[in-house]
């Protein structure tokens, strides 16, 4: 369980492992950033890396003359639409033979079906809207696979989500991370951008869970 606590420590405390990072691997940064953001979009057993809060802390540092905050917006941007489409044509190629076992230990089937009732409720926007979900803009590439939406749609939608998210995040550190309130505050900011990430998909597990009832 230690691996637990330490990744919880490291995601809300952002600032202070990011500031280590750009000291210790200097222009290597990016790459590692590009890595986070990749995995975290394009490989389905990873949908608990950090997205959101990394991407504010990066344009935090940005603000600080640590990073460029072009090339942390193109280069990110990038990463996850091309994670996106890696995570589209696993789902289209190996998604079916998921569905064939009840459980799996490499694919959270209920994260899978959860993903689909989305897609149910929201259609093709789900690629746009779901970018700002933890876990589902995991999985979402991943049912687009399996349910052979045309590439051409599902990238056209990846890209406009992707664009939306890099400019509130991104953005959002650069010019908010370090007014003061913000700055003296970054684990509660953290804390906010995660819980407000994950308010819609906690909204739509109370609606299923008691809804019914």
């Amino acid at each position: 369980m230690d691996w637990l606590f330490d990744f919880v420590d490291i995601v809300l405390h952002l600032d202070r492992y990011l500031d280590l990072i750009v000291k210790d691997y200097g222009t290597w940064t990016y790459g590692i950033l590009i890595l986070v953001v990749f995995c975290e979009t394009g490989l389905v057993v990873t949908p608990f890396l950090p997205g959101d809060s990394l991407l504010f802390a990066a344009g935090t540092f940005a603000a600080l003359g640590s990073l460029e905050v072009e090339l942390i917006a193109l280069s990110l941007g990038l990463a996850a639409v091309t994670g996106d489409s890696s995570n589209y044509w696993v789902g289209r190629y190996v998604g079916p033979r998921v569905f064939t076992r009840e459980r799996s230990r490499l694919f959270n089937t209920d994260h899978l079906i959860r993903t689909q009732r989305f897609y149910e409720k929201y259609g093709r926007k789900t690629i746009i809207l779901c970018r700002f979900i933890p876990i589902i803009r995991t999985f979402a590439p991943f049912v687009a696979g399996i349910g052979r939406m045309p590439y051409g749609v599902f990238l056209s939608f990846s890209i406009i989500g992707t664009t939306c998210w890099i400019s509130v995040f991104v953005f959002g550190g650069y010019f908010f991370g370090n007014i003061p309130i913000v700055k003296n505050n970054f684990t509660a900011v953290i804390l906010g951008i995660i819980f407000v990430s994950i308010m819609p998909g906690l909204v739509e597990f109370i609606r299923h869970r008691y809804g019914k009832r």
